[in-house]
């Protein structure tokens, strides 16, 4: 396996920043974004307990992707809390334009898994430096400090996420194979955020 450095993927890294109006209409219907953020931690403990099913032979990934299912299940838990005590219900899972506009981009492994198995690994992490960045602006923008505490902390999380999939693929690929992929996610997520229409959702 190689043992380039690893390379690091925080807010930093991404190439736009996500806008006001997008914080603001967050704001304005707070409690649909509660439930949309139920939804996405949700699916991404599903997303990291399909790497084990996925890639049950890269050894390095299978113990730090069932804490990862562990940790956003926990936050999912969390999520609902704060849900129950508003007396909302859930509702029927909404697609993600986002990620739907992310994942044409991965390869696939029909012939080499390894470009599938990279793609994936810094798409995750790509998605998760951008949650850090959206909930962090949701931290600074409530006024709740029982939510806005939470949403410190999420973000927070969401960071280490981020350079865990980074670091994973750095255990797998060397260092200029990992940085020209990590560039070509991050171009991804620029591009596709600037077509995305506001909505009171994490994407």
């Amino acid at each position: 396996m190689p043992t380039a450095p690893n390379l690091p993927l925080g807010t930093a890294s991404l190439l736009v920043t996500t806008t006001d109006q997008w914080v603001q209409t967050v704001l304005a219907d707070f409690n649909a974004f509660l439930l949309d953020h139920a939804a996405c931690e949700r699916k991404a403990s599903a997303m990291a307990m399909t790497f084990l099913v996925r890639y049950p032979d890269r050894s390095a990934i299978l113990e730090p992707m069932i804490e990862l299912a562990r940790e956003e299940l926990a936050h999912f838990h969390a999520v609902f809390k704060f849900i129950q005590s508003r007396g909302l219900l859930f509702e029927s899972d909404q697609k993600d334009p986002y990620l739907n506009a992310l994942l044409p981009h991965c390869r696939t492994g029909r012939q080499d898994r390894d470009p599938e198995f990279l793609d994936r690994l810094l798409m995750a992490g790509v998605v998760e430096a951008r949650g850090c960045e959206r909930f962090g602006r949701v931290a600074d923008a409530l006024k709740d400090a029982d939510l806005q505490k939470f949403y410190a902390e999420i973000a927070t999380s969401e960071s280490r996420h981020a350079q865990l999939f980074v670091d994973l693929a750095g255990q797998y690929f060397d260092d200029a194979t990992v940085r020209d992929r990590l560039g070509f996610w991050l171009e991804r997520d620029a591009e596709i955020l600037a077509d995305l229409p506001l909505r009171a959702a994490l994407h």
